[in-house]
């Protein structure tokens, strides 16, 4: 299902002025909470999926990953931006495929990262890179659907943090047709700064994973779209681990108190 019209001209709004928060829940029942919440856009998180499988970040498949897509964006009326890791593909060919694909689950937006699937190896040559960003644009505009194409660096995310690199490649990526630019654990203001300029005029993304910032602050850089990614899901795996573990080694059960009723939460009415 193809997002309707109204929601990517929305998306594609959304990232014209301003600062929005999107935030990125790993299923169903948290994406309607969040959209009852007053977010104007969500997101997949790749990680907050796969941990719900039972497995590590980047080891979900494409089918597995196209079906949990289709639920996410079926499960509000809000735009859902999708977390489509690399592409599940190196060459560019095979990229467009699974873009082509992946518009059709009903997201308003996807991003593309430039990491190789090798720890070693990390970051796909920035060419490669280069080629796989214009086969998704190339894929979106065949589609007609106006999915907004997002393309992440993942240097700082895989012990590359080379600032000047990731601005070559996040500039190169504009120049092949990205709608937004991301690179994933940005930390510095200074860093912040220096993507938003050399992007300009687009848009860029910025992950909060740690409490280094705030909305406003990083609204006075220059940042048009925040993110959380893996996060909301890491804080409530905190809280079920504590409560279980304090369960498991005390025989206690206080983290039961002033428990949220999602029943209330999820009520349609």
């Amino acid at each position: 299902m193809i997002a309707s019209a109204d929601k990517t001209a929305e998306f594609r709004r959304l990232h014209a002025s301003g600062c929005f928060v999107m935030p990125n829940p790993w299923d169903a029942g948290s994406t309607r909470v969040l959209a009852g919440m007053g977010f104007r856009a969500l997101a997949t998180t790749s990680s907050g999926f796969a941990w719900t499988t039972g497995r590590p970040d980047n080891t979900v498949g494409l089918d597995q990953t196209l079906a949990h897509l289709g639920l996410i964006a079926a499960a509000v009326d809000l735009p859902v931006n999708a977390d489509f890791q690399n592409g599940f593909a190196a060459r560019p060919e095979l990229v467009a495929t699974n873009v082509a694909l992946a518009v059709q689950t009903g997201v308003a937006g996807l991003s593309i990262e430039d990491f190789s699937g090798d720890p070693s190896e990390p970051l796909f040559d920035v060419g490669l890179a280069v080629e796989r960003i214009a086969a998704a644009r190339a894929a979106i505009d065949g589609s007609g659907t106006g999915v907004v194409l997002t393309a992440r660096s993942e240097g700082f995310v895989w012990d590359r943090p080379d600032i000047d690199e990731t601005i070559r490649r996040l500039s190169a990526y504009a120049g092949a047709g990205a709608d937004c630019l991301y690179a994933p654990f940005i930390t510095s203001p200074d860093h912040v700064a220096a993507i938003v300029a050399a992007v300009a005029p687009k848009p860029v993304n910025l992950l909060i994973h740690t409490p280094f910032t705030t909305v406003a602050e990083a609204a006075a850089l220059g940042v048009r779209r925040i993110s959380v990614g893996g996060s909301l899901a890491k804080t409530a795996w905190r809280g079920f681990l504590e409560a279980a573990q304090q369960i498991a080694e005390h025989g206690t059960f206080t983290h039961f108190a002033d428990l949220p009723n999602p029943n209330e939460l999820l009520d349609p009415s």
